[in-house]
């Protein structure tokens, strides 16, 4: 009996320490990037695109993610093997997600791969403030807080395939937002410079953007293309 006890005993200490592992990495961040994609950018590489399953996208920015960052500029990933991705999570907000977070990858797909890499690498995470339906639902609601292209457009800056200084694409966020923007580029199939992505940060209950505590590493020339889709 002594020995079946210290065998019970021992379970639930190595249980009670693996789920302290996890809790603990879930918390390991202090903000998160809010990352939202120019589906023209994405497409107009050398790599090109393919369009969901569900038909082109609407000629809007599309979510990338929702990803915990720390100050430092280090993030965690991959927090959690044992809750993966489970599309029946989401079915209400599935239509949602079609429109909103839609995959532009090869070949066409319906976007659950994309999506449960983003849970997968990123929402794991964050499972101390989120689960995975809060994780997808509040990612939605963040996108529409703030009208990316509706901020460009009003300060003139249309996706016409003309390029735009990098400093006036910020300010036109910032004077819509009231946010500093960090500006990610790529290079068209030609090797110009073009807007890619757009990153605002969130605090770290996912509660309310806020002034992004540090920028990713990266460069954009100071004149950038905003390609038409």
């Amino acid at each position: 009996m002594k020995i079946q006890s210290n065998h019970a005993s021992l379970l639930i200490k190595l249980s009670t320490l693996n789920f302290l592992l996890v809790f603990s990495a879930s918390q390991d961040f202090d903000f998160f990037y809010f990352v939202q994609q120019w589906p023209g950018s994405y497409c107009d590489t050398k790599q090109s695109c393919c369009y969901p399953i569900t038909g082109k996208p609407a000629s809007n920015f599309g979510i990338h993610g929702l990803w915990p960052n720390r100050n430092n500029g280090s993030y965690p990933s991959d927090c959690d093997s044992s809750n993966p991705f489970d599309a029946s999570n989401i079915s209400d907000l599935r239509s949602e997600m079609q429109s909103e977070w839609p995959t532009l990858s090869c070949p066409s797909n319906d976007g659950l791969t994309f999506w449960s890499h983003e849970w997968d690498k990123h929402g794991t995470c964050s499972e101390s403030v989120l689960d995975q339906h809060e994780y997808f639902a509040t990612t939605l609601s963040l996108k529409n807080q703030i009208n990316l292209l509706h901020a460009l457009e009003s300060a003139g800056i249309q996706p016409n395939g003309e390029k735009y200084s990098l400093s006036s694409i910020k300010s036109a966020i910032i004077g819509a937002s009231g946010l500093t923007p960090w500006i990610q580029c790529n290079n068209d199939s030609f090797g110009n410079s073009q807007l890619y992505q757009i990153y605002l940060c969130v605090d770290s209950s996912a509660s309310g953007f806020i002034e992004c505590p540090v920028f990713p590493y990266g460069h954009c020339d100071s004149s950038i293309e905003f390609p038409s889709f």
